[in-house]
């Protein structure tokens, strides 16, 4: 069975699909951090961006995703790739169709002959459209930019709530607006808005659709 969650950046997406998967004893696969991991390489080698540099880059590069936890070039990075500088990194990288290419095929790869939840942005669009279950998730943009801006004060990061609105924004505009395999709900998904929702709440209610289902 596949599952596949959609939505915004700071949506609650991620952790909905995590608990989700351990609920449900399903393989989780975070796509996202694939896009995150391949612009971390960009970032710690000083690459400048375009579809020249990243397509090279590509083609020495190896992706990985298992226990929970992104492999780049045999390494666990999952602590390297989740701030906002390669937050905006990973937008502008997922608009060249050659990633884009290259992330489905391995997506499709890693969840052939298994029962997996993955979160992404095109997930129930492009990467799985006949998935048995797709879920759009969202929320209004001041509770996303509160909520990544909790999360990164927790992590000791030094921040302001309009830096984080500002990347919320751009990051949003970068992903609904690009030409490949844009940011937008499948037509068959079903809406949950978590902006009165709290994680468990909207984990509950997926769980009661697909059980129902």
């Amino acid at each position: 069975m596949i599952i596949a969650i959609d939505g915004p950046s700071g949506a609650g997406k991620s952790t909905v699909a995590k608990l989700l998967s351990k609920k449900l004893n399903f393989e989780y696969i975070d796509t996202g951090a694939m896009y995150r991991a391949l612009a971390y390489k960009a970032y710690i080698n000083s690459i400048k961006i375009s579809e020249k540099t990243v397509e090279r880059m590509l083609c020495n590069t190896k992706i990985d995703y298992f226990n929970n936890s992104i492999f780049l070039d045999d390494e666990n990075v999952e602590n390297y790739i989740r701030n906002d500088n390669i937050s905006i990194i990973a937008s502008n990288i997922s608009k060249f169709q050659i990633v884009r290419k290259k992330m489905v095929d391995l997506q499709r790869l890693i969840a052939k002959n298994k029962n997996v939840v993955m979160d992404g942005r095109d997930i129930g669009t492009v990467v799985f459209p006949n998935a048995d279950y797709k879920f759009f998730i969202t929320a209004s943009m001041e509770i996303r930019a509160k909520r990544r801006y909790e999360e990164l004060k927790e992590k000791g990061i030094s921040v302001t709530y309009d830096k984080v609105l500002d990347d919320i924004k751009a990051r949003d505009e970068n992903d609904a607006n690009r030409k490949i395999s844009p940011l937008k709900k499948a037509d068959d998904a079903i809406l949950i808005d978590t902006t009165n929702l709290d994680i468990q709440e909207a984990v509950n209610k997926i769980i009661s659709i697909a059980l129902e289902g």
